[in-house]
């Protein structure tokens, strides 16, 4: 039982069977109506303000304990807490939060001492723990691992510290679905209430019918945060249409496209946002069944969802007739294999089904026949995250950001060649450049900007001279690429472009469902002709010589087929890497092809290698490194690479001590 059934205040406030309070939430965030209404208040907001941390009586350690952070040695760290809280017997509460989004930085804690602001440190491996902690509680502040603190207005600030809110990384956000990640603890729905969770289901179950809440939500503006983009109040009023007694709510989080983790993300930082979410879709259609279905491969973001359902439904916002409201919601967790198809909705719903996960044509759409041939509707985790927040503060206040066609926010997973890798937020409209460069921090080591692939292997890359496009659905297309779900690759000027291609044809090919002809086999064509432009310095034939020349005419001619003919969108959106970098980057194409030579010198096969007469000293190393006897010389002589017997390996490159081997 949450232990907010506990703050009861006066017996008229209680249920006489189940012992909780009529309107608590309600009362918290709206106008409160028991005859002890203030005293009641009171009272809940003292004890939710120590829930929000703003004052604290003894020190508090909060750790980001995301996947990202144990990734980087997060569970050492806390490890390391514990025994230097037990050697120095000092007590401290340790707080386990998800990623803040800044996972560059990880491992992360958070250290807040009575009277005083809470602060972050970055990089905190286990080594450093007992000189930072050691340093606080001496009121020192070690300001080599500081990254900010959290603004106050409760607790004294630190003096020159900056503000996390004024760090580059953050202040170009608006973070929205990303509000409470990295603040509270995932693992106690209290805290979410605290922080004005619950406050949009209160409202709706008892202020809103369901032809209101479609209307709010259409109103908003909100479209699907998939590849599709498609606007979310429409479909959840084709659902609510239909007659059917029996309808379904799923949440798809099986985001399978690499370079992907926002669901992950959000699911351990905030679970309890996703499934009020999930409530509120719910009881807008009408459906009192809902699917979460997640990748197995995510275990700490099902543990985060199994202990948010728990705590939800004994806290009576979830399950039989919730807030006394009439409304009932089950909701499942439905774990899946991580085929990258399951993404697709109707192959996902096969996958709950039980059967193999295979698209199937449409129509019927899923709103009119889906799961178990009901109505069904299905949302991503970012989609259904948002809908709190639109309930919860107006239809208008979401979309008074973003452009004409693209409201409010959208959440990328920022990886690749950039320094400030992680999880970000920001209005639609923003420039790409802004994300790379005020955000993200720019390219590591001085390299220039190349492109940047948006929307996974359904996506496209864009190049440099496109960096000033903004992020919205429509904008995106201009240039060949997608929204998708939302990972951003960022590449710099060594990366290949025609690789970059085959990398996503690659995954494409192998994780196509195989079930209609053009994706199947027009994906393996295309990965052949990639893999025949990649290859062949040395083992090119002359019939494969011809065919290089004629590759890049038939890529084209493929992607068309493919587009047209295949049965589901993630078919129909296979050749977009092709096309993108064939549009933007013909000239690295034609290299490769023509001049069989990789610009970026990524492509192995294609790298030519030779000794440097006067930078070689004869030491031999690389002649015995060598496992084809590619390269001859005497001791103390030169040597030089017979090219017919070398198979391109690089030994001699990497071995080299005196910068004698060259690579082109």
């Amino acid at each position: 039982m949450s232990s907010l059934n506990e703050m009861k205040c006066c017996d008229k406030c209680w249920h006489d069977n189940t012992n909780q309070c009529y309107d608590l939430i309600e009362c918290l965030n709206s106008e409160p109506k028991c005859h002890q209404s203030e005293e009641c208040k009171s009272l809940l907001e003292s004890k939710f303000a120590k829930l929000r941390y703003e004052k604290v009586e003894h020190p508090v350690i909060f750790v980001g304990a995301g996947t990202c952070g144990l990734g980087a040695g997060a569970k050492k760290t806390m490890a390391e807490i514990k025994r230097w809280l037990m050697v120095n017997d000092t007590f401290a509460e340790i707080v386990e939060v998800g990623c803040i989004g800044l996972c560059a930085e990880e491992p992360m804690i958070d250290v807040q001492l009575p009277g005083k602001s809470r602060i972050a440190f970055k990089k905190v491996t286990s080594e450093k723990v007992e000189h930072i902690l050691n340093s606080m509680f001496d009121g020192k502040i070690p300001l080599e691992s500081v990254l900010g603190q959290h603004k106050s207005e409760t607790s004294e600030n630190w003096q020159n510290i900056p503000f996390l809110c004024d760090l580059s990384f953050f202040s170009s956000q608006t973070r929205w679905v990303l509000r409470n990640c990295g603040i509270i603890n995932p693992a106690n729905i209290d805290t979410y209430i605290a922080y004005g969770g619950y406050k949009a289901l209160s409202s709706a179950l008892t202020k809103l019918t369901p032809v209101e809440m479609v209307q709010k939500i259409i109103d908003s503006g909100l479209r699907g945060r998939g590849g599709g983009g498609f606007l979310t109040g429409k479909k959840w009023k084709m659902a609510q249409d239909q007659k059917e007694e029996q309808k379904y709510l799923i949440c798809n989080a099986d985001e399978g496209d690499p370079g992907a983790f926002m669901d992950r993300a959000v699911i351990e930082g905030d679970p309890y946002k996703l499934i009020e979410g999930m409530t509120l879709a719910a009881y807008t259609i009408g459906a009192s069944k809902a699917y979460i279905y997640i990748r197995a491969e995510y275990p700490l973001a099902i543990d985060r969802l199994k202990e948010a359902i728990i705590q939800a439904k004994d806290a009576g916002l979830l399950g039989h007739n919730i807030l006394d409201s009439g409304f009932s919601l089950e909701i499942v967790i439905k774990k899946g294999a991580g085929a990258f198809v399951c993404g697709e909705e109707t192959a996902l719903m096969h996958s709950i089904e039980g059967k193999r996960g295979m698209p199937k044509p449409r129509p019927p759409f899923p709103t009119q026949a889906g799961l178990f041939g009901k109505p069904t509707v299905i949302n991503n985790v970012e989609t259904l995250a948002n809908i709190p927040e639109i309930v919860a503060h107006g239809e208008k206040w979401f979309s008074s950001i973003g452009t004409e066609r693209s409201k409010g926010t959208k959440v990328f997973a920022l990886s690749g060649n950039i320094n400030n890798t992680g999880l970000v937020e920001v209005a639609m409209g923003t420039p790409i450049k802004d994300i790379v460069y005020k955000i993200g921090g720019g390219i590591p080591n001085g390299k220039e900007f190349k492109a940047v692939q948006i929307g996974g292997p359904s996506g496209g890359c864009i190049p440099a001279s496109h960096l000033h496009i903004d992020i919205d659905y429509e904008s995106l297309k201009t240039v060949g690429a997608m929204m998708g779900s939302g990972g951003l690759v960022v590449m710099d000027e060594d990366t290949c472009m025609v690789d970059v291609a085959r990398f996503f044809m690659d995954f494409i090919q192998r994780e196509s469902c195989g079930k209609c002809i053009p994706c199947r086999e027009g994906t393996r064509r295309m990965l052949e002709i990639l893999d025949r432009i990649t290859t062949g310095r040395r083992t090119t034939k002359e019939r494969a010589t011809l065919e290089r020349f004629q590759s890049i005419m038939q890529l084209k001619g493929l992607s068309s087929v493919i587009q047209d003919t295949s049965l589901c969108g993630l078919g129909k959106s296979a050749p977009n890497p092709v096309l993108s970098t064939l549009r933007w980057f013909k000239d690295e194409y034609e290299t490769h092809i023509y001049e069989k030579k990789c610009p970026a010198k990524v492509c192995k096969d294609l790298l030519t290698y030779s000794i440097l007469e006067e930078n070689c000293t004869g030491c031999t190393i690389c002649a015995k490194k060598c496992p084809t006897n590619a390269i001859v010389g005497s001791l103390k002589h030169p040597h030089y690479v017979v090219m017919d017997k070398c198979i391109g390996c690089g030994n001699c490159y990497e071995v080299c001590n005196f910068e004698a081997v060259l690579f082109e």
